[in-house]
Parts: C-alpha cells; structure tokens; sequence
C-alpha cells in the first residue's frame, strides 16, 4: 500500500492516499484492514458480503476485517481518498471494548453522506494529510485521536441512521442470519444449523430467505463458501487441499466435486483460468 503514488503513511500501520480507478481490480478478496474509500468523483460498483452497491459522489464505503469483496466496475472518472488502518493501528487506540463501530459496519458497509458528515470527513482527511506532511512532536498521539473522534463521529452517525429505519420482523431475521452466516461458513454449510441458531425450522429459513433477498438459505450459504474459496485459490499459495481444510471439508475430493457442482471446473481450473485471465 505504501508504494501507491502520494500515499502519506504512519509507522507501515497507516496510509492515505486520493486514487483514481485503479482502485478497481475486478477482483475479489477478504479485507484483513480497518479503513474507508470515500467517492468524490465518478462511480463505482462493488459487493460487499455478496451484496451489490453502487458508489456516487457523496458515498463512503467503510471496511472492516473479514469481509469478502469483490470490486465489479469502475466509471472512467472514479476518484476519491482511500484510508487503510492495520489491526495493530487500531487496536491502539483505546476504543472500549464495548464500541460497536465494526459490528454497525458490518450492517451497513456503504453510507450516503448528508453535508455535515462529509464535510466531518474532508476535515480529518485534510488535518491528517497536515500531520503526517512532516516529522511532529505529539505525531502519534495526535493521530491516535484525530483517529478516535472520527470513529466516534462515525459511530454515532450510523446509530442515527439505524434508529431511524425500522426493520419487519423478516428483514431483522434476516439480518440475523446473515450474521450468523457470516461467523460460520467456513464450518457449517447445513440450513438446518443456521436455523436452530435462529430458533426456527429450515423450511421456514428458506422461504424467508427467498422471500427477502430473493436467494434461499442454501443459496446464500454456498455464495460465501464459494467466494471464500475463489479467494483462497487466487490470492494465495495455499495447496488445494489445504483449502479444503480450512473450510472444513472432509476431503479434497470432497470439495473438489462441490466446487465443480457450482462453477463447473475444478479448483485447479479456475485457479489456472484465473491465472491467465489476470
């Protein structure tokens, strides 16, 4: 990340940067980062968790570790400031244990901006690109709560916006099962599972499911596993087989025939294709 052209950084732990469309790989990948991409110009199409939205000016995509996500389009103009954090970064700012922000995200991962909000975040992009400019006294420290009242500010801006959208009891369940579904895919590929988590029968998981996203349960559990596995097998050294096992299959072979059963070709051939096309 450090080596993107005007990307002004913090102990390899930080980095800042505007960026036009080669943000936009038209690949997919697992965050492992805390941070943002704010659209200032142009557009830009992305699924978040398998889920599609489509960046305006104004909108801020906000990333948070272990999401799946896949950059679909990009408009020739796209442009706007892209933040990246580390783990370490953020686990040294001394937020309480009992912050919500990432959960929230989780939820919500693109937000519309009204004029307040945005002009909040031009703030600390431009008073953070101040800071880091040149060596400081107090550089850490001021960058620690810079950090934190932003997270704040952000924090209390998706609570606004949640408290003011009510759910149907469908939606929340919803939202529940995606949460659910979210922690454990890489185990537990079964509806049934899903459902005595949710307290309610897997027929009633499905039709809820269909009805709400238009996807069944079983649908929604193969997107993950699947996604989760083109991942792996595109972005990683890691055999087919220890794929397998991380996600839990019996056997090589086993996963093998369920990848196949869902794209058509064999890890080795979309890992190959994959290759070429790239």
């Amino acid at each position: 990340m450090s080596s993107h052209p005007g990307a002004i950084s913090f102990m390899d732990n930080y980095f800042i940067f505007d960026t036009d469309k080669r943000l936009s790989t038209y690949s997919s990948f697992k965050i492992d980062t805390y941070g943002f991409f704010l659209c200032t110009k142009g557009t830009f199409c992305i699924e978040i968790d398998l889920k599609p939205f489509r960046l305006r000016p104004g909108m801020l995509t906000v990333y948070v570790p272990g999401q799946l996500v896949t950059y679909k389009s990009a408009g020739k103009d796209l442009f706007g400031t892209r933040l990246v954090m580390t783990k370490r970064f953020v686990s040294g700012l001394g937020l309480p244990y009992n912050f919500s922000l990432a959960a929230d995200i989780r939820e919500n991962p693109v937000l519309y901006l009204k004029s307040g909000e945005l002009q909040a975040i031009r703030n600390y992009c431009n008073m953070v690109k101040n800071l880091l400019s040149k060596k400081r006294p107090y550089q850490a420290e001021t960058l620690r709560h810079l950090t934190c009242a932003y997270a704040y500010s952000l924090g209390s801006y998706l609570y606004r916006m949640t408290a003011g959208r009510k759910l149907s009891n469908e939606e929340a369940l919803m939202q529940r099962f995606l949460h659910e579904l979210h922690t454990y895919y890489k185990k537990e590929r079964k509806v049934m599972f899903y459902a005595e988590r949710l307290n309610i029968t897997a027929g009633y998981l499905s039709t809820l499911a269909s009805s709400v996203s238009g996807r069944t349960a079983s649908e929604w559990i193969d997107s993950f596993v699947l996604l989760e596995a083109k991942i792996m097998l595109t972005s990683t050294n890691m055999t087919i087989q220890q794929i397998s096992y991380e996600l839990h299959f019996p056997s090589q072979t086993f996963f093998g025939k369920y990848f196949k059963r869902l794209t058509g070709l064999s890890p080795k051939e979309y890992r190959e294709g994959e290759k070429v096309r790239r």
